[in-house]
């Protein structure tokens, strides 16, 4: 052995012997990595949530692993503070949390994970992070003093109100981005020659919801040089908006026209107007035309042949946020009206029938009831409908009247996103009695707490919100 070193010194430069002896060694090391296996702690390496603001529509969560795990460990030993109800599935490394009901509004969460064991041992290096939920948070048009025709923004979890649009700015009606770090609204400016709608334009502003962009930020989105805007709808997407407007110079033929994220308007290639309204997929536009609704692809001009045909209904309210359901109207012969849940499944199921009005619908957030505002025909001469605030089981179609509200017209209403709360606006006067002829009442805005789904105790009396007109929850 002294022999074989002797002459292995000798024959190798000291460079050679030291690379030798590396290599050496690091065969060792693998050896024993072989033998042993990777003894280095599970952990997290990732968190998608993690120090994110999440909205409604954020309805799942992924943990990615550095290493195969014990899932059914990691599913006992997660911890989330306050609590989210979910259900866990896993793939590969990594680990999906789907929430029952969408994250409440306003609030700051904390994930935990410890104790957790991979798939070959060893115990989960300690895991926490924290996220939040958007601030629970809506918008209304002003009607007292200098705030009268501007969009105010209240804050209700910060109790913070901010009003947005300038004096100069006469708003008709607004719309939120996705986001809710912008709206989209029509408004008039406050001239002596502007004639109401007749001179709306459109215009996007900041809300300040989201960080590093101050509020009250409004650029011009479409002019009205050469047409007046008459109605218009803004996609879930929020890259599309459709328009509904007319050529001055042909004030009887009004058209539909597109605009793509920040491009020109296009005209649509369909007959007419009506109401409309974009599908929660942005690609597709239904639109009441005729004796029905058509639907219109907004993406394939190429024919002006709609892609479907319903001609049972006359009117659609609303969507379910996935575009899985819709609400739609139907005028029947007899002169009532039947409220259908319409799916895209094929299903047609008629909810109500009433002869009184139905205004709107929202879904729930789960998509298992429906909250509408309904009018109930309590005279028929005089004629005259009282306002109620309903819930409608999608299953079993049981209206549930939760309040009833005193004899107006115009009543708004809004469904939060987390399906916590439901804003309206109602008139003071004709909360005390019919108002004396040319009096203008004030309106308020009112916040009715819900209770949880599936939960029938009796709800609280409303509370006022603000001073307001037309109460619409930002997403």
């Amino acid at each position: 052995m002294a022999d074989f070193l002797t002459r292995f010194k000798s024959q190798t430069r000291p460079l050679d012997r030291l690379a030798i002896v590396l290599i050496a060694g690091l065969l060792v090391v693998v050896g024993l990595l072989v033998l042993w296996g990777d003894r280095t702690a599970p952990k997290i390496r990732d968190f998608s949530w993690s120090q994110q603001s999440v909205g409604a529509e954020d309805t799942a969560f992924t943990l990615t692993f550095n290493r195969p795990m014990n899932w059914e460990s990691v599913s006992q030993n997660l911890q989330i503070s306050p609590a989210l109800p979910g259900k866990t599935s896993w793939s590969g490394r990594r680990l999906a949390y789907t929430l029952k009901q969408p994250v409440p509004y306003g609030q700051t969460f904390q994930l935990t994970l410890g104790g957790a064991t991979g798939s070959k041992g060893g115990i989960v290096e300690p895991f926490t992070a924290n996220f939040k939920s958007r601030d629970l948070a809506f918008a209304y048009l002003g009607v007292n003093g200098d705030e009268t025709g501007r969009v105010i923004l209240y804050n209700q979890t910060q109790d913070k109100k901010t009003v947005l649009t300038p004096e100069n700015l006469s708003v008709l009606r607004f719309k939120a981005y996705p986001k809710g770090d912008r709206l989209l609204f029509s408004a008039t400016e406050r001239t002596p020659s502007a004639s109401g709608m007749m001179n709306a334009k459109l215009y996007q502003v900041t809300t300040g919801l989201l960080p590093g962009h101050p509020a009250g930020k409004v650029d011009l989105v479409l002019d009205n040089q050469d047409h007046q805007i008459l109605k218009f709808d803004l996609a879930a997407t929020g890259d599309r908006i459709v328009v509904e407007r007319t050529a001055k110079n042909n004030m009887m033929d009004a058209n539909l026209w597109q605009i793509k994220g920040n491009g020109k308007p296009e005209p649509l290639k369909t007959s007419g107007g009506g109401d409309f309204l974009i599908a929660p997929d942005g690609q597709t536009l239904v639109l009441a035309q005729g004796q029905g609704l058509a639907l219109i692809s907004l993406d394939d001009q190429t024919s002006d042949k709609p892609l479907d045909f319903l001609p049972k209904f006359g009117m659609v309210l609303n969507f379910a946020p996935d575009g899985s359901a819709a609400s739609m109207l139907k005028f029947n012969t007899d002169f009532t009206r039947s409220l259908f849940l319409v799916t895209n499944q094929g299903i047609q199921k008629e909810l109500l029938r009433t002869k009184g009005s139905i205004l709107s619908c929202q879904f729930s957030p789960q998509k298992d009831a429906m909250y509408c505002l309904l009018n109930k025909l309590i005279s028929e001469n005089p004629y005259k409908e009282q306002p109620y605030i309903a819930n409608i089981d999608l299953k079993t179609a049981k209206v549930r009247e939760l309040l009833t509200l005193p004899i107006q017209q115009n009543v708004k209403f809004s469904l939060a996103p987390d399906g916590s709360k439901i804003l309206f606006d109602r008139s003071e006067a004709a909360a005390n009695g019919p108002a004396p002829q040319g009096f203008q009442p004030m309106k308020n805005i009112f916040s009715l707490t819900l209770p949880p789904s599936g939960n029938t105790t009796p709800l609280r009396e409303p509370k006022v919100q603000a001073v307001g007109s037309d109460p619409q929850w930002l997403p």
